[in-house]
């Protein structure tokens, strides 16, 4: 399993290439299929954010981060089963 820290420095690498996508390795298994999500209520200029891998589905929360420009964020004021984009059951990195 890939430490703290190594999930840090991923969400470093991916936060910094938005809006674009990110071609970043998993620090878990080495796919490349990382994903980022932001949620938070209307117009908000931050939120929380969801880095995972879908592969392996291992990854990191951060409870508060600036949100770019161009990025997709998910409604914090509707009921989860309604946000979009889904966010996976994943196994937090602490």
């Amino acid at each position: 399993m890939a430490t703290f820290d190594e999930w840090q420095t991923a969400y470093d690498v991916v936060y910094r290439a938005l809006p674009a996508a990110s071609d970043l390795a998993c620090p878990n298994c080495g796919q490349r299929t990382l994903r980022i999500v932001f949620t938070a209520r209307p117009a908000a200029n931050a939120g929380y954010v969801s880095l995972w891998c879908d592969t392996c589905l291992e990854g990191t929360h951060v409870c508060r981060a600036p949100i770019p420009d161009g990025v997709t964020v998910r409604p914090m004021d509707k009921p989860t089963e309604e946000r979009n984009p889904r966010v996976p059951n994943y196994r937090l990195v602490t």
